[in-house]
């Protein structure tokens, strides 16, 4: 992998339904351990993790979306925000907080504190600037931003969502 920034894809469903794809450039040059950790759950290419699953995004779902906020995904291993793991073990240290929660878009780290780093992301629908310094970004959306406006729709405000929303599949873009 090079040091620029990578591209990865998830291509998302909706009860079932495929609702298109949402493209992302991660920031392998300012956390580069945080955005590996990212595509190479994208990809799969781990194998399987210490929980005897599959280190991967695919089929995995977005368990939590709070319209205004975010969506929340990540968890391959539980499915509703109590599980998830690394492709380093578990968990992972925050790499650093020098990328802010700035707006639309913003692909970041969610976690259970300092340093609780595994598998688990979000993905902000405005500005989140409360979670500067506390959550590490690592990415941006840069293409299916009318998918992730379609995501709100599903949300609630305790987070609970009114349809399966799933990452039917995922993966790396290859630059030519």
């Amino acid at each position: 992998m090079s040091a620029r920034n990578t591209k990865v894809f998830f291509d998302v469903a909706i009860s079932g339904k495929p609702a298109g794809r949402m493209v992302f450039k991660l920031f392998n040059e300012t956390v580069p351990r945080t955005a590996e950790n990212f595509r190479a759950l994208c990809t799969g290419e781990k194998g399987l993790g210490r929980s005897g699953k599959p280190l991967h995004f695919k089929n995995s779902v977005f368990h939590r979306i709070i319209p205004g906020f975010m969506a929340q995904g990540g968890d391959f291993t539980r499915g509703n925000g109590t599980g998830g793991e690394s492709i380093y073990g578990e968990k992972f240290a925050d790499e650093n907080f020098k990328l802010q929660h700035t707006g639309k878009g913003v692909l970041s780290m969610a976690n259970a504190g300092p340093n609780t780093n595994g598998s688990q992301f979000f993905i902000c629908f405005e500005k989140t600037p409360w979670l500067d310094g506390h959550h590490v970004v690592f990415g941006q959306i840069t293409e299916g931003e009318e998918v992730l406006k379609s995501l709100e729709r599903y949300g609630s405000r305790d987070g609970r969502t009114s349809e399966r929303i799933t990452i039917a599949d995922c993966g790396e873009i290859k630059s030519e």
